[in-house]
This record gives structure tokens, sequence and C-alpha cells, in this order.
């Protein structure tokens, strides 16, 4: 922001004052993460902009002191935050989409409230690049990834990005704390996708970023702009194997929709032996030779070809050998 003792002019408040634009709405939302919240948003009342940025915070009913913590800082910044909330839970995906519909900056930034950025400078690299490149549909950053259980952090992606529809169905680079995107093309996403209609898919930045790949430009800048916490129970990082099996099918089943709505199919095949080999994999460190068995079978009676892939034998003798090794070892 320009000078955080200055505050930013927005649009029209309850009070009648008409005033400018800001070029950039950071959408964040939030429930139940008091314990990180705070550093969320000092992230984004650091950044130092030669443009207008508003914050829009969306708290979904928490329970923990969230809701009074979004209202502290909305009291304390009203020129700068802007607070949504309702009466009652809304749910993630609702949540996400009320928060982008009250966004008026030609860009959005994405920080959910459990992460923060750490970079200063973070959406002024992002707007340069943005402004000077207009094929340009979303920017974004490498990130640390830090689980919060043992302190583990490292940089990610940890190698080059690879942003074309094609790289993006097998391997999501974009972490959203890290993507500024133009609010316009988000808007088409949701009236084309509509993802409130696949329930089934457990996360809204994934299949955003692969629509956009196939209608813009995306853009790595390499640099770490932000810090992404790994939570044990979140919904990508449950100790559950259920629900950490889940999340990777849902991943799959949107990269099969989009190849299939947009790629004519060309990676299906793939996908699917991708899709049965993650679950397997997991399934051959955390689960039992029953359960392995059950999902490789369902797996093979949907995708027939799906038998004649070796990883899901390979797979199936390794974890026979590491609990052998491991029995051993207690021997």
């Amino acid at each position: 922001m320009k000078n955080r003792t200055a505050p930013i002019e927005l649009l029209a408040e309850s009070d009648g004052t008409v005033v400018s634009d800001p070029l950039v709405s950071v959408c964040m939302t939030t429930y139940n993460q008091a314990p990180y919240l705070a550093q969320a948003i000092e992230g984004v009342l650091a950044q130092r902009t030669s443009f207008d940025v508003e914050l829009v915070l969306s708290d979904d009913c928490s329970t923990d002191g969230t809701a009074e913590l979004c209202a502290a800082y909305a009291a304390q910044y009203p020129t700068v935050i802007r607070l949504v909330t309702g009466p009652v839970n809304v749910g993630w995906r609702a949540n996400y989409r009320r928060t982008f519909e009250a966004c008026r900056g030609t860009y959005v930034a994405y920080c959910d409230g459990d992460d923060y950025w750490s970079d200063p400078f973070k959406l002024q690299k992002q707007v340069d690049l943005l402004e000077t490149d207009a094929a340009c549909g979303m920017c974004y950053t490498r990130s640390e990834r830090v689980v919060e259980a043992t302190g583990q952090r490292w940089s990610y992606p940890q190698r080059e990005s690879f942003c074309d529809f094609d790289s993006l169905l097998f391997n999501n680079t974009v972490e959203n704390c890290t993507a500024v995107a133009r609010r316009e093309l988000i808007g088409r996403y949701y009236a084309e996708v509509r993802p409130e209609e696949h329930p089934q898919w457990l996360t809204d930045d994934a299949p955003m970023w692969i629509w956009f790949s196939r209608f813009s430009r995306i853009r790595a800048l390499d640099c770490v702009t932000a810090v992404h916490r790994l939570l044990p129970q979140s919904v990508s990082q449950s100790g559950a194997v259920e629900r950490r099996i889940a999340f990777c099918d849902s991943l799959a089943d949107i990269s099969l929709w989009f190849d299939h709505r947009y790629g004519k199919n060309r990676h299906a095949r793939a996908l699917h032996r991708r899709r049965m080999e993650v679950a397997l994999w997991v399934l051959s460190r955390d689960g039992s030779t029953a359960e392995y068995l059950s999902r490789w079978w369902r797996d093979v009676r949907r995708t027939p070809c799906l038998l004649f892939d070796a990883a899901g034998y390979g797979l199936l003798v390794k974890s026979w050998l590491r609990k052998l090794s491991s029995k051993r070892r207690r021997q």
C-alpha cells in the first residue's frame, strides 16, 4: 500500500463518500483460524505499492475468536479492510464466491487466513508484470511450505514451473496464496465452469488455474513471496487416510473433467493411471493389504487397461517388503 499511515481511498462507503477504486483487491476467507489470521492480515497491510489496495476479509461464522479479530482489524483500518460476513455458516465454496463478488479491483490476489505474505513487494512485482503483458491472466510466485507440526520448510515448487494447460492437468504448481489474477477472467471462470455444480471438487483454486491456462497466459516469478502452512487437519493434509485419498481423487476428477471438456480426452488414460497410482501409493504406506487390493480392483473395473499397469503390482510388493522389514526390526 502507498503508506500504512495514509489510508487507502475506496469506493462509496456507507456515509456516501465517493472515492477512487483500488487497483488490487485481496480476497481473504477465514474460518476458525484465530491463531494464524493476524499474521495473514499483517502481511497484506505491510505491502508497499504505488497503487491502492483493499483487503476484502470474509469470516464464515467462526467460533474461536476469529470473528472478533476480523472486526477489530476492520475497525482499526476502515479504509483498507472491508469485512464480509453473514448470520449463518455458508461453507468454504460459497464463502470464496461471495468474497470474490465483493472485490472491486482490476486484479484479485488470494491469501487464505492461515497463510501469509512474506515479501512486502509481492503485489508490486506481480502487478508490474500483469500491467505490461495483456495476454497474461494470472501471475504467481514460489512459496515456502511449512509443516506446522514439525517446522519443516521447503520452497514450492521445487523445480521449474510449467504453466500450460497440459502440465497443470498433472501437476498444479500454483500455490493459491501466491496468485494474482485479472478479476474479469475470474468472473468468466465462475460463469462458464460453475464450480458450485461440482460438489465433489474439494478445492476451488486448482480448477480455476487450469481454466486460466486454457484461456490466457500464466506466468511465474522465480521468487518466494508467501508462506503456505500445512496444517495437520486440513482437507489436503489430513492424518486420516480416507480424507487424503479423497482429496487426491478430487484433484484427479478435476483434471479429467477439464481434459474431457477442453482437451478432447487426450490425457484420459494417463490421468486415470495417475489417479490410481497416487491412491495406491498412500495405501501402500498407510493402509492395509485389503484396502489396497479393494482400491486397485475398483480402479481396474472402472478403467480395465489399468490391469496391465506395473505400478499397481510394484507398490504392493514394496508395501509387503516395508512391513516385513519393520516387523524384523521390532523382533
